[in-house]
């Protein structure tokens, strides 16, 4: 079976290679050299266990590169490999899984480096399992991989033949091909993954303007661009995506509905009558918090040396769609802060009864307000443990913040046995 590039020159897949302690670690080689020829760059991290049937050097000779075992180990050259490995790749493999790892990573123990980067990986996962047939027959078995499909983890099943013990059943190691050719199809995919349909996705983005006069108005920098960003993440993804916008700087993407509304007012009414028909509603608008508590029917002259204006509060549409949410809607949250960016956040999280939020540092010069990247942190009801991703480009932190809601879905349905979509 040949493999074809998946890429040009200009972007190349990165692909994170984890093997486990089994007598089928010695195909990883063959994995490795199969996503190489097809243009993937390959870094690789062993368990110990794995280290007994293959050495790291093997893989160091192919791979180029050092080949972690332990990131606390001397020799290890990168300081931040656990998010070198888990949140800067397109996609992370493991083969072999052994039942033991599979185990692990279904039940989120995290005692090696292997299994604390599938915790914080934030790209598509593919398993490759290979153990004795009995073991992959058993019960606890099928429902540790029935949990990690839950939680969208890809699985190639293992083939049927004789084992190295000598029994003849499933469980063998599928052939290192066809890892490569499920491993190239996801890559190939990357946002086409249709994980969101059926989701209706309601989402607001771009500055509130708040009138003081005919003329001027108290708004902000916001420009919009993360909310679209969302936006066409998410319809790449197979959902329904309705966008209110108040004022923006950047182009709307094709295929996108979108309702203007340039005040808070405005918002609030027009998000209140979208409601009904999402599922899953997004704030990530700039939503003035005061404005004039007065309008001036004509332009305020330059008379005194000062002018004082009343303010009074804008309704909060967040807080307003979270405490009446029901039949399974999901809402996220954005928080921009200049300081305590998780303390900030975790409280606008809680007090508000939200399932995520997204927190960015708006001082930062290289992220933020009207950039094009930026550097978010994901904080979620149902997980105590902030998801802080590096600086990337704003359409892939919209995909990471949609893996998120995924699952968020996936943990709901889990919960509940049902979720309100467009199919229900």
């Amino acid at each position: 079976m040949a493999t074809s590039p998946v890429t040009n020159d200009s972007e190349i897949k990165k692909v994170a290679l984890a093997i486990s302690g089994g007598i089928a670690a010695y195909k990883a080689a063959e994995v490795l050299r199969g996503l190489q020829r097809a243009g993937c760059t390959v870094r690789v991290a062993m368990t110990k266990r794995a280290c007994e049937f293959i050495q790291p050097l093997t893989f160091r000779a192919l791979s180029g590169a050092h080949v972690i075992v332990d990131d606390y180990a001397p020799d290890n050259p990168d300081p931040i490999a656990h998010i070198t490995f888990s949140q800067t790749i397109d996609l992370l493999i493991v083969a072999p899984a052994t039942a033991n790892i599979i185990a692990k990573f279904a039940n989120g123990i995290a005692d090696d480096f292997v299994t604390a980067t599938y915790l914080a990986c934030t790209s598509p996962i593919l398993l490759a399992p290979a153990m004795n047939p009995t073991m992959w027959q058993h019960p606890a078995t099928q429902r540790n991989l029935t949990l990690l499909q839950r939680d969208g983890v890809h699985i190639v099943e293992p083939d049927a033949g004789e084992m190295a013990c000598g029994t003849i059943g499933p469980g063998r190691l599928n052939d290192p091909e066809r890892i490569v050719a499920a491993a190239l199809s996801l890559l190939e995919q990357g946002p086409k993954i249709q994980d969101l349909a059926g989701e209706r996705f309601l989402i607001t983005t771009g500055a509130t303007r708040e009138e003081l006069d005919p003329v001027r108005f108290i708004s902000n920098r916001s420009s919009g661009r993360m909310g679209f960003a969302v936006a066409e993440a998410a319809l790449s993804r197979g959902a329904k995506v309705t966008v209110v916008a108040a004022a923006t700087s950047v182009d709307t993407p094709n295929g996108i509905s979108v309702v203007r509304a340039l005040s808070a007012n405005e918002m609030h009414e027009a998000v209140m009558k979208e409601l009904p028909s999402a599922t899953v509603y997004v704030g990530a608008a700039a939503v003035a918090d005061y404005r004039p508590a007065e309008r001036a029917a004509t332009k305020i002259k330059k008379r005194d040396s000062s002018l004082t204006l009343t303010l009074e509060r804008t309704r909060d549409i967040l807080a307003e769609v979270a405490s009446a949410k029901s039949d399974g809607l999901l809402v996220i949250g954005f928080a921009a802060e200049t300081n305590d960016l998780l303390i900030n956040a975790q409280e606008k999280l809680r007090g508000k009864q939200l399932d995520a939020i997204v927190a960015n540092d708006v001082t930062r010069p290289d992220s933020g307000f009207d950039s094009k990247e930026n550097a978010i942190t994901i904080l979620r009801q149902d997980n105590q443990i902030p998801l802080e991703l590096p600086l990337m480009p704003k359409l892939d932190a919209a995909h990471r913040i949609l893996d998120e809601i995924v699952r968020l879905r996936a943990n709901s349905r889990g919960n509940t046995g049902s979720a309100k979509t467009a199919n229900s």
